[in-house]
């Protein structure tokens, strides 16, 4: 070796140990993974990096971060279980060094069509910490020769520093969402609780007792809730579902969640209207989760509004994004709380009373638009009512 590489060597090794303290320096887990693939390309002198999670309960490998994610549907991109470096990498627990992928079979050709990246070399390590594997790291397209031994050994260090910063973060995600759900779980709870012990009673009146069945119900179909929505945040929030990218018909997704809400706002005396403008352009994404995304809001625009109020719903487009908006004809929302709508388990004071939710419904939908490469707004007025609107880009259309 000569001095000038020994000397560049090391000074990857000084890099890398600073990449280290910053890795420990955060327990966000999109933060964290964002600052390996960057620490990967740098240390490695490669133009992109990325990160694959596997996960052991669906025995299923997906992309969840890169350094050239311009496709934010990319993420949750599931890799075929036979025959990719990926998969390789993470059966074997050994590193991979491939100088012409166009030629290898083993090319999991669906990452370049998402991401308009075309791969020519990699190279890939295991993440594996305390004998559990969480994944794959890989360095994409040396920017100069091919990757080297030397290269192989820094990743492979970077790499376990990484497994180990993952997993912390992970049980420290876990820990708060649980401690979260917990607290939350204890209202349902107690009011059960009460109710059975009602119904221990020999001396409640029929009325009572028909009461004390509503409230059992109410209950129950509230912890279910409770718990489906808990289970969707946690997956979001972890990456574990994936994410479809598909050429939609926006003008049909937004016809057919106002159908659905339809008998829902006539049972509360609500008229529920649809507002398109022009017809609105195709756009790629998530059909399922978009249309989640909005019947959400227009349920919440259903229970919180006024008696014989409105909703509308409306599109608009323009050359760089698809518009969504959700009004209603409510109580409105203090500016106050508005900063706060769309934190896990948080529920405005002006409207807890007139109905309750589980309180992650909009946490859902923000983690929703936002994996779409979009942004979620809320305006509101007391007394007037509340718009809460969606923006989707439209380049990758």
């Amino acid at each position: 070796m000569t001095e000038q590489s020994q000397a560049s060597l090391l000074e990857r090794y000084r890099r890398l140990a600073e990449i280290s303290r910053n890795l420990a320096s955060t327990v966000d887990l999109n933060i964290l993974l964002d600052r390996i693939t960057e620490a990967a390309a740098h240390v490695c002198g490669s133009e992109a990096a990325s990160i694959l999670l596997y996960d052991e309960n669906e025995g299923q490998l997906y992309f969840e971060s890169a350094t050239n994610l311009e496709e934010p549907l990319m993420r949750g991109l599931i890799v075929p279980v036979e025959g990719s470096f990926a998969v390789r990498i993470v059966s074997n627990r050994k590193p991979i060094i491939i100088h012409d992928t166009q030629n290898d079979p083993r090319h999991f050709a669906q990452v370049g069509k998402a991401t308009n990246v075309t791969t020519t070399s990699l190279l890939g390590v295991p993440l594996v910490a305390k004998d559990k594997i969480y994944g794959a790291l890989e360095a994409i397209n040396k920017r100069s020769g091919q990757f080297s031994q030397d290269d192989q050994e820094i990743l492979m260090d970077l790499g376990a520093q990484a497994a180990v910063a993952i997993e912390n973060a992970r049980l420290f995600q876990q820990s708060d969402l649980i401690a979260e759900m917990v607290h939350e779980l204890r209202t349902p709870l107690a009011s059960l609780r009460t109710a059975s012990h009602l119904l221990l009673r020999k001396d409640v009146s029929r009325d009572q007792l028909d009461k004390v069945v509503g409230i059992i119900d109410n209950e129950t179909t509230r912890l279910i809730d409770m718990t489906t929505s808990f289970l969707d945040l946690a997956r979001l929030e972890s990456g574990r579902i994936p994410f479809q990218s598909e050429l939609f018909d926006p003008n049909q997704l937004l016809k057919a969640c106002v159908d659905l809400m339809q008998d829902k706002a006539s049972e509360k005396n609500l008229r529920l209207n649809l507002y398109l403008p022009k017809e609105l352009p195709g756009i790629k994404g998530d059909q399922d989760k978009i249309k989640q995304a909005v019947l959400n809001l227009i349920s919440n625009a259903i229970n919180y509004n006024k008696p014989s109020g409105t909703i509308t719903v409306s599109g608009q487009s323009s050359a760089e994004e698809l518009f969504i908006a959700v009004n209603d004809t409510g109580q409105g929302i203090r500016p106050a709380e508005i900063d706060h709508l769309f934190e896990k388990f948080y529920r405005s004071q002006t409207t807890e009373k007139s109905a309750q939710g589980t309180g992650l419904g909009l946490a859902i939908c923000k983690k929703i638009v936002e994996a779409h490469g979009g942004q979620i707004e809320v305006q509101s007025e007391l007394g007037v009512g509340t718009t809460f609107s969606i923006h989707l880009p439209v380049k990758n259309s």
